[in-house]
């Protein structure tokens, strides 16, 4: 069934920051979990975008269009819908600087590009897959971009958390078209999330490692003290790799925490 463009849009909170891009989505009808029952009940099956006037002023609007026929070109379109609403790892802030005060911190997206790096420039271990390690590290916060970076401070409980970040997970999938490529997402996801494997296991560890890293630089940079996030990790490795490159990261905090004593 059409919708009318004119009566129904996106919330002012999941619209792109002024002066970005104003983008339109089509949709068809789709049921969505009940946590997403910000968003229109309806999917993303393609794309277009309108450059908003020159000073940023107006509202900025999602507006719903009728579904056209998608033809030969549904694989592009699938792709460049998904492509445009993992946008949102790039603008999203990952909250638990926010929380600190941290003025431009970095966003969910800064943060897996890192650990992909992780996983590319660690030393090889038996029968670990590299690739696979890299392809982990850069869909295992993918569900944020519709659910947000949901922290311990938020309160909400762990399996309620999987619970929204997996139909999150599903409803992306849905957008790319299904197919291989999104059933290789939700295995990678899956993967991490039940910590199932050795290349699991390292990211796992590499997301609490560039954690304490960041924090590390954040403390250098801006003069605060983050205890809480080293002291949320400590013990918390499974690998050597993780325990030795967090090690390194402790003994410079203690070095230069050291050094500002005398």
């Amino acid at each position: 069934m059409a919708v009318n463009p004119s009566t129904r849009c996106f919330p002012r909170s999941l619209a792109p920051p002024p002066r970005s891009p104003v983008v339109f989505f089509k949709r068809v009808s789709s049921s969505r979990p009940s946590f997403l029952t910000e968003l229109p009940v309806s999917r993303i099956v393609s794309v277009r975008s309108q450059v908003p006037s020159s000073d940023g002023s107006g509202p900025l609007r999602f507006v719903i269009e009728p579904q056209s026929d998608i033809g030969s070109s549904s694989s592009s379109s699938s792709a460049i819908d998904f492509l445009t609403l993992c946008h949102r790892l790039k603008t999203t802030k990952r909250k638990g600087w926010i929380n600190h005060g941290i003025k431009g911190p970095e966003s969910i997206a800064d943060h897996m590009y890192r650990m992909a790096l992780m996983a590319l420039i660690a030393g090889d271990l038996p029968n670990l897959n590299r690739e696979r390690c890299i392809k982990i590290a850069i869909v295992h916060d993918i569900a944020e971009a519709i659910v947000g970076d949901i922290t311990p401070s938020d309160g909400v409980p762990k399996q309620e958390k999987s619970r929204r970040e997996q139909a999150a997970l599903n409803e992306m999938c849905e957008v790319l078209g299904g197919g291989m490529r999104a059933e290789e997402i939700k295995e990678l996801w899956e993967e991490y999330e039940n910590n199932a494997s050795l290349e699991a296991n390292l990211v796992k560890d590499f997301d609490k490692v560039e954690m304490i890293l960041q924090a590390l630089e954040y403390e250098m940079e801006h003069g605060k003290v983050l205890d809480e996030f080293f002291l949320s990790t400590s013990g918390k490795f499974q690998t050597e790799i993780g325990k030795s490159w967090a090690a390194e990261i402790i003994s410079r905090r203690n070095s230069r925490l050291a050094s500002k004593l005398h």
